[in-house]
């Protein structure tokens, strides 16, 4: 079976295109990646080959791009996706009593997913808050400031 997206992803990947050019049609690369993840979660070997086709590009021009950017998930992630910043302004702060935490707490290490794929948990470079860390982001909302028990109640928070 080939993989395609649905309608309404088939749809906002024509939308995306028509953004650009006919002769810069591979400049629309990044954001149909991002469309391929939200449409699968990561972005496997063969979404990489898909966008690759609807942009006339080899598919390792694609996977090139895909693999560059640590945004983009090459496996499976979990239902909520937690990023540590762990740049020095959170360093600084605490972000590694932070991160020993979750680790505990979710009894995996950082890069792994919990074994019911609820959570996954990953250190990043910097989530732009340098002035309210240590932060995290839990999939598209930021929390700052935290303390331990704050990051207990974000996570007894989440269905």
């Amino acid at each position: 079976m080939t993989l395609e997206f649905s309608p309404e992803a088939r749809q906002r990947a024509e939308t995306i295109i028509r953004r650009y050019p006919p002769q810069y049609k591979k400049a629309a690369v990044i954001p149909l990646l991002h469309l391929a993840q939200e449409e699968w979660g990561y972005i496997s070997a063969e979404a990489m080959a898909y966008v690759a086709t609807l942009i006339e590009a080899p598919p390792v021009k694609v996977a090139e791009v895909a693999t560059f950017y640590p945004m983009f998930n090459k496996e499976p992630i979990g239902k909520y996706e937690i990023q540590v910043c762990h740049t020095l302004p959170c360093a600084l702060t605490g972000c590694g009593r932070i991160v020993k935490h979750l680790c505990e707490k979710l009894n995996i290490q950082v890069g792994q997913t919990t074994p019911d794929r609820r959570f996954t948990l990953k250190k990043v470079e910097c989530l732009a808050a340098c002035d309210r860390g240590p932060v995290m982001l839990v999939n598209k909302t930021l929390y700052t400031n935290l303390t331990l028990e704050q990051v207990d109640d974000i996570l007894n928070g989440l269905e």
